[in-house]
């Protein structure tokens, strides 16, 4: 089968579209045709090598985090699943590869399609879907009545959880550029600050919640616009010692953890707030939640550009840039 394949670790490298056996099938896992995949800066994080001692993929591997298809077979202790059903999914860490045009999957980590969206639209939904209900709903127990700020509110996971936050009852603010303030106001925004002329810090006080997806002085910044008992949900890092805990990290590496995440955690306890590391994790079940939400016309998608496969580093070269509105897609079927 076609695949685009990460040879080496190297920063901005172009990933190879290759010739790759089809995977194999294990006891609990589907088969999956490929009909479209997204793509996220975590593909690009992870080629260049920056999370290559948290997740160690051993080059060659195929690269991909998002996509939608349909099942064309299942192991013998699959019983949700059968062929031709339209699903979708995150695959989990260690087991990645959508961009391909096959790619096999724990069935835990996969859900039914929404019924009314296409295949390149469901696509661009389990990574930042996941990672809006895991950040707001798990993590951060957002309720109704409360503030939430989330940051780059145009971008894949912002445009998803700006949706989410307001379904659960919360007043939402954002960043964006100009441009883009009307979009993020459709959405559901409350308050939108353009990133390029207010700073933030200025604006906003009182928080419940921030989702922080920028770098550490902008995660700084965020510390300061919550209330005593408010809660930082980092997405960007820096892990902390309870990912390290959770990933069963070795302990030199748990140690290092530690001293990356020292500052702020400290400075969020000077605060009376929290500080907490996210990295979003595959779960077939949440994303049947969010498939309910979605059907019921709560959240949609939004979708930037769609790519053919054979333009998958140009399509990763685009979401680079930083400008694009939601998701970018792949069509591989």
């Amino acid at each position: 089968m076609k695949a685009f394949i990460v040879d080496r670790y190297a920063k901005n490298a172009r990933l190879r579209l290759g010739e790759v056996p089809e995977p194999e099938v294990r006891e609990n896992d589907v088969l999956v045709q490929i009909h479209a995949a997204s793509l996220n800066l975590l593909d690009s994080k992870i080629r260049d090598g920056e999370f290559k001692l948290i997740l160690p993929y051993r080059p060659p591997f195929v690269a991909g985090h998002d996509m939608a298809g349909t099942v064309i077979r299942v192991g013998s202790k699959v019983r949700q699943f059968k062929p031709g059903d339209e699903v979708y999914a995150r695959p989990r860490d260690g087991r990645v590869g959508a961009f391909a045009e096959y790619i096999a999957i724990n069935d835990a980590d996969v859900a039914l399609k929404p019924k009314n969206l296409s295949m390149e639209e469901a696509a661009s939904i389990p990574l930042v879907g996941l990672t809006a209900w895991q950040a707001l709903v798990e993590r951060a127990k957002l309720k109704k009545g409360q503030k939430v700020f989330i940051q780059a509110g145009s971008g894949g996971v912002g445009t998803f959880a700006i949706q989410l936050a307001k379904h659960l009852g919360a007043t939402v603010a954002t960043t964006t550029s100009a441009s883009n303030m009307d979009m993020v106001r459709n959405l559901g925004a409350d308050v939108v600050i353009d990133y390029k002329k207010d700073d933030f810090e200025k604006v906003l006080s009182g928080y419940d919640v921030v989702l922080n997806s920028q770098d550490n002085k902008t995660l700084e910044k965020s510390l300061r616009v919550l209330k005593p008992g408010g809660v930082a949900v980092s997405i960007s890092g820096p892990p902390d010692p309870e990912f390290a805990r959770e990933k069963g990290l070795s302990m030199v590496l748990r140690l290092v953890l530690r001293l990356l995440s020292a500052g702020v955690r400290r400075r969020a306890k000077r605060a009376g707030v929290r500080y907490s590391f996210l990295f979003m994790a595959a779960n077939g079940e949440q994303l049947t939640k969010i498939t309910s939400l979605i059907e019921t016309g709560v959240i949609r998608p939004v979708i930037d550009r769609v790519f053919p496969l054979e333009q998958t580093n140009e399509a990763l070269a685009y979401i680079e840039q930083g400008r694009a509105k939601g998701k970018v897609v792949i069509k591989v079927k």
